[in-house]
């Protein structure tokens, strides 16, 4: 199945994608807080970017999404080595599927990018010809997920 996303510029996909503060969701789970606080955004224009590790956020999506800071760390840019702030427990939802990530602060406030990390673990292909996500098969016999 494969999901149509915005057309951009040739050879590249960009989509639409919600990310949700996780640590809101297992408030709520808990009867914490009422499900109309869970902190969530809905992203448009996200490039699907195979050069990037992981979900990569603009300070102030991870500002409104009250994100929770892991660590810092080492990352390589198109400028050279720099520093940057992992932070914890972004849900996303794209394409119909689900998953929980750490995701990297984009420095200067940058558009979102979508890595090959959350790609992967989500059964999710760029297509860069037709520029959708392709989902791979979860089915019992044909399946993405591999435990080799």
């Amino acid at each position: 199945m494969q999901y149509k996303t915005t057309t951009g510029e040739m050879g590249k996909v960009f989509t639409k994608l919600t990310v949700i503060n996780r640590a809101d969701q297992i408030l709520t789970e808990n009867g914490i807080i009422p499900p109309e606080q869970v902190r969530s955004i809905t992203l448009e224009n996200v490039l699907v970017d195979t050069g990037a590790t992981t979900l990569c956020l603009p300070p102030e999506v991870i500002a409104k999404l009250g994100l929770r800071i892991l660590k810092e760390v080492n990352v390589a840019t198109a400028m050279g080595i720099g520093r940057a702030r992992i932070f914890r427990d972004a849900t996303i939802i794209l394409c119909g599927r689900e998953g929980t990530f750490e995701c990297l602060e984009l420095p200067g406030g940058t558009e979102a990018l979508l890595g090959v990390i959350p790609l992967e673990a989500l059964g999710l292909e760029p297509d860069l010809r037709n520029q959708t996500l392709k989902v791979l098969p979860d089915e019992a016999t044909d399946t993405y997920l591999t435990i080799l």
